[in-house]
């Protein structure tokens, strides 16, 4: 009696303590989400891309285009951008985010105008240009004293000696040679800047005294760090090489456009974190109430480390976090399967426990290190929204193990060795008294879900119903093609946000008034959506945006694309899958055996076609979100399957191999998946959920990625159940009856026969 009182009591203490961290955490977390950075799409601004190429002809190396990238940073300094992205992608582009932006066209101009170097006098009068220098002639060096210092290498010396040997005989002080990076005669001058010359934002790079001629290379000395003088190096050579940036695609985003976005998706990530919380708790009681304040702690934790990390939010990595979340749950699902089932076979709670922790963590671990492979994949080759989504992904995968496994699990052995649950097995997991035997009676298990469920009975039926979806895609493919978005055709995708009742009549009409060419126009309640083949310059994107701004008083969104950005992005999201597929091939090889990795690669194939032909099919929008969905996709199929593998594996193990036939291993496949049936059923549930409420609460610029990710989640559950296992089978099938080749051994000495009766 009194040992309950004292479990009581500490089942209080630390449900209070529980309850002081959620609203500690909730606290915590409303300074925190106010101090993320938010992208484009949540907050508004200018986004461009540019080609860089060299002006005199030259190849754009990497190092080239580091010189751009500072020049470009120095530039943006100047437009009060507190956040920018500047992102190098391949050996020549360069993206450039700014959130916040109210004039995308000073953006722009800002941005791309190419570098000037001047050498210029005390008074601004301008001595020499770049012309003078070597192209990327800037070099770190040393003065006599051996400080850091700036080496220019000469390319015209007559020139330089002549300006040189002029400067040197200025009287009272004047004779400097100032170097200056976009000198503006309306703004600047050295009396004004001579006190900051040198220092970081100004244009003023180096006022250096000239004692006489000179006809070689030069230095330029002072008090300056290694840091400085590497920087002022990048700078003059992105002067005296300047980059022609070519704009490849662009889009504005109007703020109070970006805002509705950002309260629709963040108020359906609420709900359907609400939701799983409430499933948890109805499924599994107690644990799942103990489950639910873990996630809220992993809410929490994701956000912190994705702020420490510097990372931008945007719409794809809030769907990430949503669905990283519905995954994260899966990791407490199958631990709460394991306690259960030893439940059912009547162990204690104590021991059940003990036993349900430890046999499912490599199911857990399997899961979470293959998902995170393809994340790791789809940051490395992924570009612009995908890496987002990549680095949300890898991060949830990361805290999952922690707080999903290690917390959870501690806090639940917390309440296990207080005793005050072991005969309320009802209110802590939901395992019913009359469903547990009596071991010292000799009762046999009395609850086996789905015992009498042959899944593995129709595998030839469920493959012709796949290959009969994917013949129908081909089908429509082959008549219609695909509905490529603005993402893989170039063209200009237009978005206008307007109260303003508009017929298709008058849009039309508008285009032809602005000579676009339309290639798809949808209208809703409050948006336009066009999309037309003219690939749009600056002078353009302004003009068209000014036309709808003042014609239907409304928000405009434009985004334009070439060809070269379709090129880049299927390649990129072929090798990323190609790739990831190769990376899943060899960790599953490892940890479990070919047969198995194979399986479950066709598996994850057959996903991604049956994905493809049912937007195909439906003709729906194929994007770069969409391309992230299927990565992710790859994640979680990968994620169920391993599951049911690893209860394959394990199960397999208790059978001695030299007994195992065709029909035995038929019954251990299917025994495998009827026990983990449940697990695979809640874990589908509790994604796709908070899935469902994106697409019906959620903002339709992701819509294209829920629907993907909801087509896949129902595919990727039924492949690992209908698809990878019976393929597993079919291989192992094959495996069974034959004999392995016996090494034969020769040697140079006789061995005698023995023979019964004659010498034996």
């Amino acid at each position: 009696m009194k040992e309950k009182k004292n479990g009581k009591r500490k089942v209080m203490f630390i449900a209070s303590f529980l309850l002081l961290l959620i609203v500690g955490i909730c606290f915590l977390f409303i300074p925190l989400f106010k101090n993320l950075k938010f992208g484009l799409d949540l907050q508004g601004g200018f986004e461009v891309l540019y080609r860089a190429q060299s002006i005199d002809g030259s190849k754009m190396t990497r190092e080239k285009l580091m010189a751009t990238y500072k020049t470009l940073s120095k530039r943006i300094d100047s437009l009060g951008v507190s956040e920018p992205e500047i992102i190098l992608e391949g050996n020549d582009k360069i993206r450039v985010k700014l959130a916040g932006v109210s004039n995308p066209e000073e953006a722009r101009n800002q941005l791309s105008t190419v570098a000037t170097l001047s050498f210029r006098n005390s008074s601004d009068e301008l001595l020499m240009t770049s012309d003078v220098l070597k192209a990327g002639g800037a070099k770190i060096s040393q003065d006599a004293s051996g400080n850091p210092a700036v080496l220019l290498s000469v390319k015209d010396k007559d020139k330089f000696y002549e300006v040189t040997n002029k400067v040197k005989d200025y009287g009272d002080n004047q004779n400097l040679i100032v170097i200056w990076l976009d000198f503006n005669e309306m703004m600047d001058s050295y009396e004004k800047e001579k006190s900051l010359c040198g220092s970081s934002g100004s244009r003023c790079l180096s006022a250096a005294s000239v004692s006489e001629g000179f006809a070689s290379d030069v230095i330029i000395q002072g008090n300056f760090t290694e840091e400085e003088v590497s920087n002022l190096v990048d700078l003059i050579n992105s002067g005296s090489l300047p980059s022609k940036l070519t704009e490849i695609s662009s889009s504005t985003v109007g703020a109070s456009f970006g805002d509705q976005t950002l309260e629709k998706t963040l108020l359906a990530g609420i709900i359907g974190v609400v939701a799983i919380m409430i499933l948890l708790i109805f499924v599994y009681h107690f644990a799942g109430f103990i489950s639910s304040i873990s996630m809220i702690l992993y809410t929490f934790l994701v956000f912190l480390v994705f702020w420490v990390v510097g990372g931008v939010l945007t719409l794809p990595g809030i769907a990430a976090l949503v669905l990283g979340i519905g995954m994260a749950v899966d990791s407490n699902v199958i631990t709460f399967a394991r306690i259960k089932e030893e439940l059912y076979q009547g162990k204690s709670l104590t021991y059940a426990f003990k036993e349900g922790t430890k046999s499912s963590f490599s199911a857990i671990l399997d899961s979470n290190l293959t998902t995170l492979i393809v994340a790791v994949i789809m940051f490395i080759f992924g570009e612009s929204s995908i890496k987002g989504f990549a680095t949300m992904l890898i991060i949830t995968v990361l805290v999952t193990m922690f707080t999903m496994v290690f917390l959870t699990r501690i806090l639940l052995k917390l309440f296990v060795h207080s005793n005050y649950f072991h005969d309320k097995l009802n209110l802590f997991i939901h395992v019913l008294k009359k469903d547990i035997p009596d071991v010292s009676k000799n009762e046999k298990v009395i609850k086996v879900p789905f015992s009498k469920v042959n899944f593995l009975k129709h595998g030839n039926l469920c493959v012709m119903i796949s290959l009969i979806i994917l013949f129908l895609g081909a089908v429509f493919f082959g008549f219609r093609g695909l509905n490529l978005g603005i993402d893989y055709q170039a063209g200009t995708d237009i978005t206008i946000s307007t109260q303003s009742k508009v017929s298709q009549k008058q849009i039309n009409q508008d285009l032809k008034k602005l000579k676009l060419k339309k290639s798809s126009l949808s209208l809703s309640n409050d948006s336009i959506d066009i999309l037309v083949s003219n690939v749009l310059d600056g002078n353009r994107v302004e003009e068209v945006s000014n036309y709808f701004e003042k014609e239907y008083d409304a928000k405009v969104n434009i985004g334009v694309v070439s060809n070269v950005v379709a090129r880049e992005l299927v390649k990129n999201a072929f090798y990323a899958v190609c790739i990831a597929l190769l990376g899943i091939i060899l960790y599953v090889s490892v940890r479990f055996k070919f047969s198995y990795a194979l399986s479950g690669v066709v598996a994850l194939v057959h996903d991604v076609l049956f994905v493809f032909s049912l937007f195909i099919i439906f003709h729906l929008e194929i994007s770069s979100m969409f391309i992230a969905a299927l990565l992710a996709i790859i994640g979680y199929s990968i994620n169920d399957t391993i599951v049911s593998f690893d209860r394959i594996r394990e199960n397999l193990f208790k059978i001695d191999g030299k007994k195992l036939t065709k029909d035995k291993l038929m019954e251990v496949c299917n025994r495998s998946v009827q026990e983990t049936f449940t697990r695979t059923l809640y874990t589908s549930i509790t994604t796709i959920l908070p899935v469902f409420v994106l697409i019906f609460l959620g903002s339709k610029e992701i819509l294209t990625f829920n629907l993907a990710m909801l087509f896949g989640l129902i595919v990727g559950t039924y492949s690992s159940i209908f698809i990878a296992t019976y393929l597993f089978l079919k291989l192992e099938s094959k495996n069974i009856g034959k004999r392995k080749k016996v090494k034969r051994i020769y040697t140079d000495e006789f061995e005698e026969k023995r023979i019964k009766g004659i010498n034996c």
